[in-house]
């Protein structure tokens, strides 16, 4: 699986997360364990910092990417979806961004809030706790989300990591 150091920038992935081959991890990257990187997934600590809790899935085709002053940083049992693009952000635990979503410089999304699929989170925008973060620019729906789907849902993909720890092989 493509996992590169960046001169003294090295990857630290925790030995019970999983990463799949077609996953591609660069530089200062730290994840947890029990978290789960899918195919196309691109996190890429360059020009700074990304930590990943544990229990986070980063589903396919995500870009996760930092600058030197804003570090990436998601939080345990979060679910990044397919396609989403996270910069300079903070996700607090048990929040869920969507398949397609943008969350830029400074957002912080806290823990129970949902981004809809294909919202944009603006730079320093704050998405409350239990809220729904949705449109471009995004706007916020408070008390439209829920801590426990999420964590279900986080549940759900730390199981089928494990299922491909175990039985994935190449043909």
């Amino acid at each position: 699986m493509p996992i590169y150091a960046l001169g003294d920038r090295v990857p630290t992935i925790h030995p019970d997360a999983f990463v799949h081959p077609d996953a591609v991890v660069i530089g200062d990257v730290v994840i947890g364990a029990e978290s789960s990187v899918w195919p196309g997934a691109v996190l890429r600590g360059d020009y700074g910092s990304i930590i990943v809790g544990e229990r986070t899935s980063i589903q396919d085709g995500a870009v996760v990417h930092a600058v030197g002053e804003y570090p990436t940083v998601i939080g345990s049992d979060c679910v990044i979806g397919h396609l989403a693009h996270l910069e300079g952000c903070v996700v607090h635990d048990r929040a869920l961004v969507g398949s397609g979503s943008v969350v830029l410089h400074q957002a912080i999304i806290f823990s129970g809030a949902t981004v809809a699929a294909g919202a944009v989170v603006r730079n320093r925008m704050n998405v409350p706790a239990n809220s729904l973060a949705f449109g471009v620019p995004a706007e916020i729906k408070s008390n439209f989300s829920s801590e426990q789907i999420i964590e279900s849902q986080a549940a759900s993909y730390v199981a089928n990591a494990k299922r491909y720890k175990k039985e994935l092989r190449l043909l």
